[in-house]
């Protein structure tokens, strides 16, 4: 009891002391308070496992609903983050993944608003340099193009380094170049310890769009207006698909990108879109709480609607129509973002793009050492058909990737699984754990 205690009133006394900090004098800080940075103090972790405190912020995820922007004014020294860190452990040990996680949030707080005119600096620590040469990005810094790539790189590397840490292994860089303009990176680890297959792709593109790629967006309401029959664009995103070897842990899909048109009268026409959705082999209500609280929270900050808009709209998106249920329990997507204006769009992308480690990691590392029956892999294997067939039937990514020249399809076909199976007329026995997922997927519900 008097530990428990001593416990609050320590919590406590750091939020205070954070707070201070927050609100006053600015101190020398990191760049981002983030995973990336938090895992260079000794003695610190995302959230806590035995006697460690893994660090995981939801500010990572977006401030509060009552905090705006507060970027650089929070930072601990080196020594006293330490400290904090080892005091906090003794007190959380015995907390639940997701608890501990909120727990050691209160205690740093990561502001959201990047440092954007230090290019060079931000680049030091992405998985490779960025598609667009560095030179040009600066000369650029305050264009959407420019604000855009640098979000999309920092997201990439944000996940690989934190998969990499629960898996072991090391993602494979790879840098392709597109003829007709652009490029991107793709980042993948395969047959790892945890996961079978991971992927994290970024890509920056721009040419002309081919008539087939303008009747998909014309079909979605797009007015295009080219000139001469030609319609200039450039288009960016990341996405990644994770497949884990365990089917306690979900698969995760994650994509968020800008679009950019030039018209003949030399007007631009611009929009976002993107979502992060799971995948499970298996319900777990707990999990499904934390994924969707966090893009809740995320969403909250910028409308009410968004989330349970978008969580609908995910729903939807997500629907194997041959199948007639969805590919997982969802999360949000959204399309066309092109409004109330671009500032506050690209806010929004960004909050949700900080969501993509706080949202999953934590269910990793839940499940890691889960034990599992081969009737169990099998049925993720079965699972993984469905993901498959959604994927090349109805994925709107996909399609326009394959629709648009130059294209890699190395690339566009990292979603797929190294595995999966097919059996003829497969339905599992009522009241088990595999006729309930499917009763979900048949029937989608609220998770929060």
């Amino acid at each position: 009891m008097a530990q428990t205690t001593a416990g609050r009133c320590l919590v406590s006394h750091l939020k205070g002391l954070a707070s201070t900090v927050e609100s006053h004098t600015p101190l020398p800080c990191f760049h981002s308070l983030s995973a990336r940075r938090l895992t260079s103090l000794p003695g610190t972790r995302w959230f806590s496992r035995g006697a460690g405190v893994r660090f995981m912020s939801h500010d990572a995820a977006g401030r509060s609903a009552s905090g705006r922007a507060r970027r650089g004014a929070l930072a601990l020294s080196g020594a006293a983050a330490i400290t904090a860190a080892a005091a906090v452990a003794g007190f959380v040990a015995n907390a639940s993944h997701f608890q501990r996680a909120e727990m050691a949030s209160r205690v740093l707080r990561v502001a959201e608003k990047e440092p954007e005119n230090d290019i060079l600096a931000r680049c030091k620590g992405f998985m490779s340099p960025t598609v667009t040469d560095i030179s040009v990005l600066q000369e650029r810094k305050g264009e959407m193009r420019t604000r855009m790539e640098m979000l999309i790189m920092e997201t990439q590397a944000e996940f690989c380094r934190a998969l990499q840490e629960a898996d072991g292994g090391t993602f494979k860089v790879d840098r392709w170049d597109r003829k007709e303009g652009g490029g991107g990176i793709s980042c993948v680890l395969q047959d790892g310890k945890v996961f079978e297959k991971a992927g994290v792709n970024v890509s920056v593109v721009f040419g002309n769009l081919t008539e087939e790629a303008a009747k998909q967006m014309r079909s979605r309401g797009k007015v295009l207006k080219g000139k001469d029959g030609k319609l200039p664009f450039c288009a960016m995103g990341v996405s990644s698909v994770i497949h884990p070897k365990n089917p306690h842990i979900p698969t995760v899909h994650f994509n968020y990108r800008y679009f950019e048109i030039e018209e003949e009268d030399g007007s631009k026409q611009w929009w976002f879109g993107g979502g992060t959705d799971l995948t499970p082999v298996y319900v777990n209500k707990e999990d499904a709480f934390h994924f969707h609280n966090t893009l809740k929270e995320a969403c909250d900050k910028h409308h009410a609607q968004y989330y349970p808009d978008f969580k609908k709209w995910c729903d939807r998106y997500f629907y194997i129509r041959h199948r007639g249920e969805t590919r997982g329990i969802g999360g949000i997507f959204f399309d066309d973002l092109d409004s109330p204006s671009q500032e506050e769009a690209f806010s929004f992308v960004k909050s949700c793009a900080r969501t993509v480690v706080p949202c999953y990691l934590p269910i990793v590392h839940k499940h890691l050492n889960d034990s599992f029956t081969a009737e169990e892999k099998a049925w993720q294997q079965i699972r993984r058909g469905r993901y498959v067939e959604f994927n090349l039937v109805y994925d709107r990514g996909v399609k326009f990737g394959l629709a648009t020249p130059g294209s890699r399809i190395e690339s566009i076909l990292m979603s797929l699984p190294l595995t999966a199976r097919w059996e003829y007329m497969h339905e599992p026995a009522k009241g088990t754990q595999e006729a309930k997922m499917l009763e979900v997927l048949r029937n989608p519900k609220e998770w929060v």
